[in-house]
C-alpha cells in the first residue's frame, strides 16, 4: 500500500500534463511545487518522489486498457453511459481534441514528467547520496520513463511521439514508431547499466515488485529486500517486449535470459500495480461489478472460438443472466450484443500486472519460431496445460506456430493491453477473421491521432 506521504505527489501530478501546454503558474506558498524539489531536496523528499512515481503509474490506467481493448475487439462498454465508446471508438475517426485521444496521452506523459522530476531531484539533492545510490534512483526512474514512452508509442503508432520532453520550453521533435522503439530501448539499456550495482536494497520502498525478490541465503523461507539488480530483471522484460515489437527474435531471447522468465514457474509472477481503498490509495477501476446497467461484455467471438475446457474462459467471463429467472440475458447497446460479462478482476483491490511470467513464456515461444520449434512447443504446452488444455496437436510449420502463439496470447492476456498491438504488428488488423467488424460502418483503427494541443 502507498502511505499518506504520497499526498504531495498526487497534488503535483494529478492535474493533466500535456507536454505542449503552457499554463500561467499561480504561486501557492502553502503547497509544494515541482520546482521546490529541483534544488536541495532532502532524502525524504527524494524517497517520496520515487514512491510517488510508482503510485502515479496507476492513474487513469483503466482508461488505457479499456480503450485499446475496445479497438482490439476484446470487450465492449455496453453500459450506454457515453455513445462514443460504441460509436467513435469503433467507427472512427477519433477526435484529436476529445478525451478518447487526450486522456491516456496525458497520463503516460505525467509519468515521464514525474520520472524527470525525480532525476533532477536526485542530481541536486542535499542528501549526499553515493554514486551507487544515485544510479539506482536513475535506473529506476529511467526504466519507468521508458515503459511509459513505450505505452504511449503503442497508442500513437505511426502518428509518432515526443521522446525528449525534459525541457518544456524546448520540446524534442515527434519521432515515428520505429525510431521511438529504438529510443525506448536505448533508454532501458542505459537504465539497466545504472541498476547494475551491488547495493543490497533500494533507498526507497516499492509495492509492486515483490515477486522479483530473491530467497535469503541464510533463511530460504524468507526473502531478501528488493535490490536494483532484481528490478533490472523487470527492465529486461520490458526491453524484450520492445525487441518483440521490433521483430528481433534473437534479441528477445537474449533479453528474456536476463529477465525474470521462469519456464517452469507459474504465469502470475511479475511486476504489478497494487491498489487499495484507504488513505491516498486508489481502487482498481478495471473491476466491473456484475449487475444490470454495468455491462462490460467480452466479444462473443472470444467465447465461441475458445477450445472446450479452457479454464481461462470460465475464470475471466461470466454469463449474463436475468437476476430473477437465471435465464441468459445478453446485453445490447447501439447494435452490439454481448453474452458474457468481463470478469478479469474479482474485486476493486485486485492487482493489475505490468508484465508477468505468462507473457514472457509466450514471448519466448514466439521468438523461438524458426529457431527452435521444439522449444516453441514446450512453451505453448506450458501455457495450454495451465489452462487445462491438452498438448498442442496442430500444424508444425512456422506459420501454424505463429497462429497458435497468437491464439494463446488472445486467451492468456485478455484485457491486458496486447490484442490490438498483436494484430497490428502481425498485419492482421484488417482481417475480419481476427478483428471482427460487427456493424456496417465499423472500422479497424490502427492509431490514436496526435492531440490537438500538440499541433499548436
Amino acid at each position: 500500500m502507498f502511505n499518506n506521504k504520497l499526498s504531495i505527489l498526487f497534488m503535483l501530478f494529478a492535474t493533466v500534463f500535456l507536454v505542449s501546454c503552457d499554463l500561467e503558474e499561480l504561486p501557492n506558498e502553502n503547497a509544494p511545487t515541482v520546482e521546490s524539489f529541483s534544488e536541495d531536496a532532502s532524502q525524504a523528499d527524494v524517497q517520496s518522489l520515487a514512491v510517488g512515481l510508482e503510485a502515479i503509474l496507476r492513474n487513469d490506467l483503466d482508461f488505457h486498457y479499456e480503450t485499446v481493448s475496445y479497438l482490439g475487439r476484446e470487450y465492449y462498454d455496453l453500459t450506454n453511459t457515453d455513445p462514443r465508446y460504441t460509436g467513435e471508438m469503433l467507427k472512427g475517426p477519433l477526435d484529436n481534441n476529445g478525451f478518447l485521444t487526450t486522456r491516456s496521452y496525458s497520463a503516460w506523459y505525467r509519468i515521464v514528467k514525474a520520472a524527470n522530476v525525480l532525476i533532477t531531484a536526485v542530481e541536486n539533492s542535499n542528501a549526499d547520496f553515493s554514486d551507487k545510490v544515485k544510479n539506482s534512483y536513475y535506473g529506476y526512474a529511467n526504466t519507468l520513463k521508458g515503459y511509459a514512452l513505450l505505452m504511449v508509442a503503442n497508442r500513437q503508432y505511426t502518428n509518432g511521439i515526443r521522446v525528449e520532453v525534459s525541457n518544456p520550453d524546448n520540446l524534442g521533435p515527434f519521432v515515428m514508431y520505429e525510431e521511438a522503439l529504438v529510443a525506448v530501448r536505448n533508454l532501458l539499456d542505459n537504465a539497466n547499466r545504472q541498476l547494475n550495482t551491488d547495493l543490497k536494497e533500494f533507498d526507497f520502498p516499492l509495492s509492486g515488485f515483490e515477486d522479483l525478490r530473491k530467497p535469503s541465503l541464510t533463511n530460504p523461507s524468507s526473502l531478501e529486500p528488493l535490490t536494483p539488480n532484481d528490478f533490472a530483471e523487470f527492465n529486461r522484460a520490458i526491453a524484450a517486449r520492445v525487441a518483440l515489437y521490433q521483430g528481433n527474435k534473437t534479441e528477445v531471447l537474449s533479453l528474456l535470459n536476463d529477465s525474470f522468465l521462469n519456464l517452469m514457474g507459474g504465469g502470475f509472477t511479475g511486476a504489478k500495480h497494487v491498489f487499495g481503498l484507504s488513505g491516498n490509495d486508489i481502487p482498481n477501476n478495471l473491476f466491473y461489478e456484475i449487475r444490470k446497467g454495468n455491462e462490460f461484455t467480452i466479444h462473443n467471438s472470444w467465447i465461441t472460438d475458445a477450445e472446450t475446457g479452457d479454464t481461462r474462459v470460465t475464470n475471466k467471463s461470466v454469463l449474463l443472466v436475468d437476476p430473477m429467472t437465471s435465464v441468459p440475458s445478453p446485453a445490447t447497446t447501439d447494435g452490439l450484443t454481448g453474452t458474457h460479462q468481463m470478469a478479469l478482476y474479482k474485486n476493486n483491490t485486485d492487482i493489475v500486472y505490468i508484465i508477468r511470467n505468462e507473457e514472457l513464456i509466450l514471448m519466448y515461444a514466439e521468438a523461438n519460431i524458426g529457431i527452435d520449434n521444439a522449444a516453441v512447443i514446450t512453451a505453448i504446452n506450458k501455457v495450454r496445460n495451465a489452462a487445462s488444455l491438452a498438448n498442442y496437436s496442430g500444424g508444425m510449420t512456422d506459420s501454424d506456430l505463429e497462429l497458435e502463439v497468437l491464439k494463446q496470447r488472445r486467451y492468456s492476456l485478455l484485457g491486458e493491453g496486447h490484442r490490438w498491438i498483436d494484430l497490428r504488428r502481425m498485419n492482421k488488423l484488417n482481417d475480419p477473421a481476427f478483428l471482427p467488424l460487427d456493424r456496417t460502418g465499423d472500422t479497424a483503427i490502427d492509431a490514436f491521432p496526435t492531440p490537438f494541443n500538440e499541433n499548436q
